[in-house]
């Protein structure tokens, strides 16, 4: 099983950013998804949730509004669109796959907030 985080970058504050999560050697559609990010020195958060079928979404405060997850079942892939971003949304950012007791996380992508 497999996750490829893609998108990060550099952004200046109030940009925006995709970030993108393929997945591979499971049954993706099956599990729910969720985007983490880490800043340095701080603990991993959790940012953004989707459920199996895409029905329900949910969101860490601090990115309500700016924020939105979504998938493509049929491409096995998981997404986070990011506007309004802010220096404090510097982090890296890593997808998140369960199911049960299964759980797979990516290598994460670096997103960088500044100007």
């Amino acid at each position: 099983a497999q996750l490829v985080e893609s998108g990060g970058g550099l952004v200046q504050p109030g940009g925006s950013l995709r970030l993108s999560c393929a997945a591979s050697g499971f049954t993706f559609s099956a599990y729910t998804m969720r985007w983490y990010r880490q800043a340095p020195g701080k603990e991993r958060e959790l940012v953004a949730v989707i459920t199996s079928a895409g029905g329900i979404t949910n969101y860490a405060d601090s990115v309500k509004g700016r924020f939105t997850i979504s998938r493509d079942n049929a491409k096995n892939s998981v997404f986070l669109q990011m506007s309004s971003l802010k220096p404090e949304d510097t982090a890296v950012y890593y997808c998140h796959a369960t199911l049960g007791p299964r759980a797979y996380w990516g290598q994460g992508t670096q997103v960088t907030v500044s100007s």
